[in-house]
């Protein structure tokens, strides 16, 4: 991380200086961001807006304070990149489970009541991400989002035992949006309060309120089939409890173990069988003696010993889905201007199997965030909230979709060789469709349609290995003033910016040409879009990756624009221009053009939003400018 730009300072540099301004208040009347709700959602945005020291955030909670116990525990290797751009990676990476591959075991041929194993993977493909999939309690995950709040300049934390009520709109108010909310903490109980705010994000679980308030519902249907799920410390010799394992039985059902951090902890998935009407209340009161008990069945002739349950909950699957993620569209049918939003379960829900619940989340709130910050620093049209709901709904849709079939996989009977008539998943095609299923499992599926914020493919080939619409696929570089060996995607942070990463060409001149066009031309959009008080990179931050080794580059043959001057003594930010790492290089690993080089354009939320040659100026303000407000900014050029 880079510090001391604007002066010397011998305090933490991970905590930012407490932003100038009135004490914390109970609750304001008014803030920009009003978030309902402190799970994976909620804390990503409020992590997101607390990077902006203009925005005011405020969360409420009904609870009384930080989880303690979470449900959810899968981390996925595109969530780990997200965090490693809020600065949290290491600290999560450092206390994690890595999965690093998954056994399958089914019924043995010889004896059909003991199960062996079938089948071993590496869990998540090579070089789908230079970070693993790890296992780590939603409740410190949450708490790594919490401390990153703390530390930032306006020491964000939640407002506890407030509860959302309902709310209103007022097109006609600079607060458009009025809440009511109810403290739910003994010495007020009941008390009401109000808030007005520019926005209000529901991230209040399955049974949101704040859907409800915007006219939205959860549809879907529930898959008929009951798991017990327990976190245990257990003695046992079944030889693969610290693996990630796929268990079927031949007639006790169905297991799933996922080893939890800390190196004795364990998580249990244990089927509980189909849920008729005639027996769902019942098994609604299953017993943690009982999840037990099938567990040790299941691993027969294995035994199980559990010495302490931690926590232990029986749900039954289901897919839900909203048919949109805001208020767009008022209860009259017209269009509006969006001011409410819904992220995570509240507008979709999931099995735990895919473990992609947390997730993907965790993603809406980074893609709301950014552009929130965007819209209210008065960078970007109000209309950009609208692609929020327009990318994240169908990404939702296909995480339903998939998470459908794979739970019906890990709930079907393994199928018997000696009786093929009764149907079942045959063990081996469980096996293959888990590795198919990889960039699923892993986060990196998603892929945004061409639209606003995502261009056309006619320049892909330039650059074949960041695909338009996916997110920022990293690899090793090396950086040219220290010789420091990093990955590319490191160097950026969650902090609101988009990245213009200029690959060169051959003999360097695309390139010059390139930064001459950035600094110089009247049509440049970093021009246009950058206010004259704000550093040169405070809306895009350009870096260059050049062909030759690190040695063979001379710094002050860099273009001016990559050794730029900040801050308010003009320091020189030395860390813009980076070379190949000769033992991966990232122009042939990602597959770019090298006589004619690329530019690849990238989102605040690290998706790749166009591929453009190095010269092709006119295309990339065609695409940008409608993004941005430039009218205001160009005008005092």
């Amino acid at each position: 991380m880079q510090f001391h730009l604007n002066g010397f300072r011998t305090d933490d540099p991970m905590i930012e200086p407490a932003a100038v301004g009135a004490p914390r208040v109970d609750m304001p009347d008014a803030v920009d961001v009003l978030i309902v709700g402190s799970g994976p959602a909620g804390l990503v945005l409020a992590a997101q807006l607390s990077q902006f020291q203009s925005i005011t955030t405020r969360i409420v909670e009904r609870r009384s304070g930080p989880l303690l116990m979470g449900q959810a525990d899968g981390v996925a290797c595109r969530t780990v990149e997200m965090f490693n751009a809020f600065g949290l990676a290491e600290r999560m990476l450092r206390e994690a489970y890595w999965v690093n591959e998954t056994v399958f075991w089914r019924p043995d041929a010889d004896d059909r009541g003991a199960i062996r194993r079938t089948g071993r993977v590496q869990d998540t493909e090579s070089g789908l991400s230079e970070f693993p999939h790890v296992i780590v309690n939603q409740a410190r995950v949450q708490e790594y989002l919490l401390d990153l709040m703390r530390r930032s300049s306006h020491r964000l934390e939640p407002d506890y035992d407030l509860e959302f009520v309902d709310m209103t709109r007022d097109a006609s108010d600079k607060y458009p949006v009025c809440v009511t909310l109810r403290r739910t903490d003994a010495a007020r109980l009941g008390e009401e309060v109000t808030v007005r705010a520019r926005y209000v994000v529901g991230c209040d679980g399955a049974r949101s309120r704040v859907r409800t308030a915007i006219g939205q519902t959860l549809n879907g249907d529930a898959a008929n089939h009951a798991w017990g799920v327990m976190d245990a410390l257990a003695v046992t010799n079944f030889p693969d409890i610290r693996l990630k394992s796929a268990i079927q039985s031949a007639s006790k059902g169905n297991l799933l173990i996922i080893p939890r951090e800390g190196g004795y902890l364990v998580r249990f998935y244990v089927d509980l069988g189909e849920v008729t009407p005639g027996n769902r209340d019942t098994i609604k009161q299953t017993t943690v003696e009982r999840i037990i008990q099938t567990a040790r069945n299941i691993l027969h002739p294995y035994s199980l010993d559990v010495k302490e349950v931690a926590w232990f909950s029986v749900y039954e699957v289901g897919q839900r889905l909203t048919g949109r993620f805001d208020d767009a569209i008022a209860s009259d049918g017209t269009s509006r201007e969006p001011r409410v939003f819904i992220a995570g379960d509240a507008c979709h829900t999931h099995s735990a199997k895919a473990g992609q619940g947390m997730n993907v989340s965790m993603q809406d709130g980074f893609n709301l965030g950014w552009k929130l910050g965007a819209v209210l620093q008065g960078r970007s049209d109000a209309n950009l909230l609208r692609t929020y709901s327009d990318e994240r709904q169908p990404v939702a849709q296909e995480l339903i979709d998939f998470d459908k079939e794979w739970s019906a996989m890990m709930a079907a009977p393994p199928k018997d060789p000696a009786h093929p008539e009764a149907g079942g998943v045959d063990p081996a095609e469980l096996q293959a469709y888990f590795v198919r299923a990889g960039r699923y499992t892993a986060g990196v599926a998603t892929r945004y349609s061409p639209g606003v914020l995502t261009g056309e493919s006619a320049y892909q080939s330039l650059a074949s290995g960041f695909a338009i619409g996916t997110r920022f696929h990293s690899s090793p570089v090396v950086r040219i003033a220290d010789a420091r060996a990093m990955h590319l995607g490191h160097a950026a942070r969650a902090d609101g910016r988009w990245r213009l990463y200029a690959f060169s060409d051959a003999s360097g001149k695309a390139l010059d040409a390139f930064c001459d066009h950035l600094v110089m031309s009247p049509e440049s959009i970093v021009r246009i879009s950058t206010p004259d008080d704000a550093d040169v990179d405070s809306v895009f931050d350009l870096r260059a990756v050049l062909q030759k080794p690190h040695r063979e580059v001379r710094l002050q043959d860099l273009h001016a624009s990559l050794l730029p001057r900040k801050g308010r003594y003009g320091l020189i930010d030395y860390e813009k221009a980076f070379t190949i790492d000769a033992s991966a290089d990232i122009f042939d690993q990602r597959g770019i053009d090298r006589k004619r080089g690329a530019l690849v354009v990238v989102r605040p939320d690290q998706y790749v939003a166009h591929v453009l040659p190095l010269d092709a100026f006119d295309d990339l303000n065609a695409f940008l400018r409608p993004i941005f407000l430039t009218s205001s900014i160009s005008q005092n050029r």
